[in-house]
């Protein structure tokens, strides 16, 4: 799959902007705050229908204009695909593929799937537990477009029996039959959304721990575990041993949306003894074999977006990441750069032609 063509509307520092890609690697270069990581949510709104960074739609409105529109000309195979995202203050966001209008956002995840790095992802490690789910159901969603509709209704119950605890504190009563109900509602959507996981990361552990010891050639260990409160008991039982807790707390205490990812590198605790330059290598070696998982199931190479990557990384690594992105298992790669010349050198050893672009203050060249 490949974006062969983008254009930008009022799309944040962007007045306008229409660019054509190479089908192989393409640089976004120039000074910081010029507009380079713009450029790369945009091609995250046409994928995900949302901003890698922001999730309020109307805030990549450029200031002074009443809205934003992007839009990308795709190709796969012998299909081609216009998508376009508009956003007017105040309106809903509308979201059209081939000038037809989504009426559900869900059912565009997974069409043009794509993976990005970015600075920002040293969150799924410094920060808490919704982070690493949200990693998680990102990858599973565009491969998966049920389990997508499944978050959706477990969303749903859970809220739903949280408002029935308040309740229980509020009036000191409750309806036994309807706290059934809502249990047994939970409980078999999330152990669909358990199995899912579960299934996905028993798959991705080995092919992230493949690509982390490629990029350390080999000198460090490093493991990602799934941890669940579903590994050790059934839903319906931990439901019911956590009731007399969950009315005290007037919450869901146990579920799936507790579970987390524990990592670690030679055996200590990421978050407290990595390095940056081991957990940036851990972060990329996750992206990586997300990457792969979303190649092997769609069965076409997604777009690989890189931001600012080389920051925290040795040239060693950079050069091995670079020769492996620019294989064949890889497709189409965007990368932002503070420097043309060193995204040409490093594209110019491993023999990979780059097609450059620089940004400037919200206009590219």
């Amino acid at each position: 799959m490949w974006l062969k063509k983008l254009t930008l509307l009022n799309f944040k520092n962007y007045i306008e902007a229409e660019l054509e890609f190479s089908d192989s690697v393409n640089a976004f270069t120039g000074d910081n705050g010029a507009g380079k990581t713009n450029l790369l949510d945009a091609i995250h709104y046409l994928s995900l229908c949302k901003s890698y960074f922001n999730p309020i739609d109307s805030q990549q409105i450029k200031g002074g204009t009443d809205f934003f529109m992007v839009q990308g000309a795709f190709e796969r195979d012998s299909d081609q695909d216009v998508v376009a995202c508009s956003v007017k203050r105040n309106q809903k966001k509308v979201f059209k593929r081939n000038k037809k209008e989504y009426q559900r956002l869900a059912d565009h995840i997974g069409l043009f799937p794509l993976v990005m790095i970015s600075p920002n992802d040293i969150s799924l490690i410094i920060e808490g537990s919704e982070e690493r789910r949200k990693f998680i159901d990102n990858v599973i969603s565009q491969t998966d477009s049920n389990y997508l509709d499944e978050l959706i209704a477990y969303n749903k119950h859970l809220t739903n029996r949280n408002a029935l605890l308040k309740g229980i504190a509020e009036h000191g009563r409750y309806d036994p039959d309807l706290l059934d109900i809502l249990n047994e509602q939970l409980t078999q959507s999330g152990k669909r959304i358990f199995a899912k996981r579960k299934e996905f990361l028993d798959v991705f552990m080995p092919v992230f721990q493949q690509h982390y010891e490629y990029l350390v050639d080999g000198a460090e260990t490093a493991s990602l575990v799934y941890d669940s409160p579903l590994l050790t008991e059934s839903f319906d039982t931990l439901l019911k041993q956590s009731f007399e807790r969950d009315k005290a707390l007037q919450r869901s205490t146990t579920g799936v949306h507790k579970d987390d990812l524990i990592f670690s590198v030679n055996g200590m605790p990421m978050k407290k003894f990595g390095s940056q330059g081991q957990q940036k290598s851990f972060l990329i070696a996750m992206k990586l074999a997300q990457y792969t998982f979303l190649n092997e199931r769609k069965g076409f190479k997604p777009l690989l977006l890189l931001d600012d990557i080389f920051d925290k990384l040795d040239d060693k690594r950079v050069t091995k990441l670079m020769k492996m992105v620019s294989h064949d298992d890889f497709g189409q790669i965007f990368i932002t750069d503070t420097s043309a010349k060193r995204v040409s050198d490093i594209f110019a050893t491993i023999g990979i032609d780059v097609k450059v672009f620089e940004v400037q203050e919200g206009t590219v060249k």
